[in-house]
């Protein structure tokens, strides 16, 4: 599926393109709908980079117990760690 976003609409927002993906990409991973991986992946960011943008607007990772207890795993799994 494809978007059409006018330049109109861009022009009267005041927003490029760039711009107007890293806002849906901050929205979608503020309600949960997109993982930190996905909204990267999504504006062409590496993680650390998207986290470093999440940071600047005061918006944690939402990494918690399951996230972790789910990286441990996949460590032990890959038998990184034991």
């Amino acid at each position: 599926m494809s978007l059409v976003i006018s330049e109109d609409f861009l022009e009267t927002a005041h927003i490029s393109v760039e711009e107007l993906k890293q806002e849906i990409a901050v929205l979608l991973f503020q309600k949960d709908r997109l993982t930190l991986a996905q909204a990267a992946r999504f504006v062409g960011l590496p993680r650390l980079r998207f986290q470093h943008l999440l940071a600047g607007r005061g918006i944690s990772p939402h990494y918690g117990i399951p996230e972790f207890e789910q990286d441990v795993a996949t460590l032990k799994k890959l038998g990184r760690i034991s």
